[in-house]
């Protein structure tokens, strides 16, 4: 070994936040992945591009579902920019609620306890449960014929 060996200094964890008021959260549900990014403003909100309601086609309970942790407590006015993928439609809009949520905790620490009274922060753990081998789905089995 070198007697020149250095000490290792502890590595220090990457801060997405105090970047021209740049507030981050990450959220996931099943196989789907949101990058949000909360700024002040007026409240435009921007999904891989799109508005809010081209992303979502109209549907109202997904546009509701985003919406939930900006109700949740008295923040002022952000605009949303959101990248998301993997999953389908209605588990990345519960992709997106998370990372707002978690974004809003960036913040202001002090609505931890408000968004975490409702469940905001938590992961869904729920995952499509895999094929087992000689069944038709994952529980699913073939018919049973006696003769």
């Amino acid at each position: 070994m070198e007697e020149t060996q250095e000490k290792k200094k502890p590595r220090k964890k990457a801060s997405h936040k105090k970047k021209d008021n740049l507030f981050y959260g990450t959220g996931r549900r099943k196989r789907a992945i949101a990058r949000v990014h909360l700024v002040p403003g007026d409240g435009a909100r921007i999904v891989n591009g799109k508005e809010l309601k081209e992303y979502f086609c109209g549907r109202e309970i997904l546009l509701k579902l985003v919406e939930v942790p900006f109700n949740a407590v008295s923040a002022p006015a952000f605009n949303l920019k959101a990248e998301v993928y993997g999953g389908g439609v209605p588990s990345q809009a519960d992709a997106i609620r998370m990372g707002v949520a978690r974004a809003l905790v960036d913040f202001n620490p002090d609505f931890r306890k408000i968004l975490r009274s409702l469940d905001l922060l938590k992961r869904d753990p729920r995952e499509k449960e895999r094929k087992k081998a000689g069944l038709k789905r994952a529980r699913k089995a073939f018919q049973f014929t006696k003769r």
